[in-house]
Order: structure tokens, then C-alpha cells, then sequence
């Protein structure tokens, strides 16, 4: 398969406030987020430790939940603004996480349906159609100052952005992250024959794409 060993292309990396803490703080970060999912759970819900729990809980997600924004909406700036409405929507829901699906699972469904209300707000306030918006989608990643039309990953990421959006998600979570189908399932509320039936129309369309472009 033509797609095998690409990674994404990229020039910018996340951004968030990290403030400056003492080492002290530093070290009991590090602690926090080398705990399990279960045990940061149980610190956040502990009055006494919930914020630095949660400040555990986004540096251990926040690579791969903007790596997961990112390859939908695509732009840098407009990732980091989703990536900063789901830990909102995080933090206002955690409490309340009942634990009968993974964390990651949970954050990820999250930052999916963020991603997709994103585009869609893009689609009604610009009055345009989804062939418009994905084309400008396009035109951002052809915007990048590294972008190199030659270059078999720049066409790579142009071609993802020709997938219809649900398929653009079930290929970025199977692809990128090596997510099972199960997982995704959970995710994307469909059935693991559904998924792997769109991933597979999925990886027809992009190597259609690169072969003629």
C-alpha cells in the first residue's frame, strides 16, 4: 500500500500556557501524569488536588487530541481554539464521567464532535458550500511556506482533504493514531463493520488522488 511510512507535515507545534512552575510543582506534575488514567480520575475528583490532576490529565492528551483537531480543521490557530473549547467541555463534564468507556475514548469523542461543530459554524457563517469549505482547507495546506507539491506527504495531506468528513475521521483515527476498530466504534457511535468499510473507501480515494495528481 502506497500510504505506508507517511506521517503528517506540519510547521507549527501546540501552543498553550504553561506558565512557569517551581520544580517542586514540576515534579509532582510528572507524578501526576505517569499515574493511570484511574488514579488521576480519582485526584480530580479530591478538592485538594482536581486542578493539578487535570493539568496531568492535559499534558498527558493534549499532543494527541491536537494532532486529532488538527487533521480536520487544519489550521494551527483554529486547532489550538478546539483543542481549548474541548478541555473546557472536559473540565466542566469530568466530574461527572461515569468511567463506563476508556478516558481517551471519552476525550476523543469530545474533541471529534468539537472538531466537526467547527466546521460546520465555518460552513454557516461563510454561507458556503462543504466543496467550498474543503477547498479551502486546500488552500491552507497549500498556504504553508514548507508546502512542496512534488513531495509525496503534501499530497497525502491533499488528498485527505478531498474525503468526505466522516471518512476524513475514520482514516486519521485508524491511520495516524492505530486506532482499533473497536475504540473507534465507541467514538464514532458506528459499527466496526461500517468503519472498516469506510476506511477502506478511504485509502482507494486517497491513493486514486495521489496516483493522478
Amino acid at each position: 500500500m502506497i500510504l505506508i511510512g507517511l506521517s503528517i507535515v506540519c510547521s507549527k507545534k501546540l501552543s498553550l500556557p504553561q506558565g512557569n512552575p517551581s520544580s517542586g510543582i514540576k515534579l509532582q506534575l510528572m507524578a501526576l501524569t505517569d499515574r493511570s488514567d484511574a488514579e488521576l480520575l480519582m485526584q480530580f475528583r479530591q478538592p485538594q488536588t482536581k486542578e493539578s490532576a487535570f493539568t496531568a490529565i492535559i499534558k498527558k492528551y493534549q499532543e494527541k487530541l491536537y494532532w486529532h483537531i488538527r487533521r480536520m480543521v487544519v489550521d494551527h490557530d483554529d486547532a489550538n481554539d478546539v483543542l481549548q473549547n474541548v478541555f473546557i467541555r472536559v473540565w466542566n463534564g469530568l466530574q461527572n464521567f461515569r468511567e463506563d468507556s476508556q478516558l481517551y475514548t471519552w476525550l476523543y469523542r469530545i474533541a471529534t464532535n468539537e472538531s466537526l461543530t467547527f466546521l460546520e459554524q465555518q460552513k454557516k457563517r461563510s454561507a458556503i458550500s462543504l466543496s467550498d469549505v474543503e477547498t479551502g482547507l486546500s488552500n491552507k495546506i497549500k498556504a504553508d511556506k514548507y508546502f512542496d507539491p512534488n513531495k509525496l506527504e503534501w499530497k497525502l495531506q491533499l488528498a485527505i482533504q478531498q474525503l468526505p468528513e466522516r471518512q476524513r475521521l475514520v482514516f486519521s483515527l485508524r491511520y495516524y493514531d492505530e486506532m482499533p476498530y473497536e475504540e473507534m466504534s465507541r467514538i464514532l457511535e458506528t459499527s466496526e463493520g461500517a468503519l472498516k468499510a469506510s476506511y477502506h473507501h478511504a485509502v482507494k480515494k486517497i491513493e486514486d488522488y495521489i496516483k493522478n495528481h
